[in-house]
């Protein structure tokens, strides 16, 4: 088991704290040392200069799938050139009617040394996706498909 932190510091600036015009501006620190600075979606009033929790959520996503699917080609001495992927997220009403992160489309693209085969390609991501530790924590609909 390994353990992970994140240190969420948010303090008021305004005068009044009413729902339209409280700051949402503030910053997370990573346990890594890496503090990032944050604030709601645009939607919700927020700084679309800063990172959000539905941009970050589809993020770690995109990221722990690259993570995985990295280590099983370096597994397979299949050597990756480069890895991109243009990520989306839906925010919309769950099953419950509440807001959730109901839909995550990973668009990987994949460069590798020589020719990998679209079957291995595809076995490779359907792995990677079944061992992303992110995917397996959240109910979202984690849809992959490569480039």
């Amino acid at each position: 088991m390994s353990h992970h932190t994140a240190a969420v510091r948010w303090t008021r600036t305004t005068t009044d704290f009413e729902y339209d015009t409280y700051d949402r501006n503030h910053e997370v620190r990573y346990g890594s040392g890496a503090t990032v600075a944050a604030s709601a979606a645009p939607t919700f009033k927020g700084d679309a200069t800063r990172m959000n929790p539905e941009e970050s959520f589809v993020g770690a996503l995109s990221s722990c799938h690259m993570l995985t699917f990295l280590a099983i080609a370096a597994r397979k001495r299949l050597v990756v050139e480069s890895y991109e992927d243009d990520a989306t997220g839906e925010l919309d009403k769950n099953a419950d009617g509440k807001l959730a992160m109901t839909k995550v489309v990973l668009r990987p693209r994949v460069r590798f040394a020589s020719e990998v085969d679209a079957a291995t390609l595809a076995k490779m991501h359907a792995t990677a996706h079944a061992n992303c530790f992110i995917a397996l924590s959240v109910t979202t609909d984690v849809v992959i498909e490569p480039g």
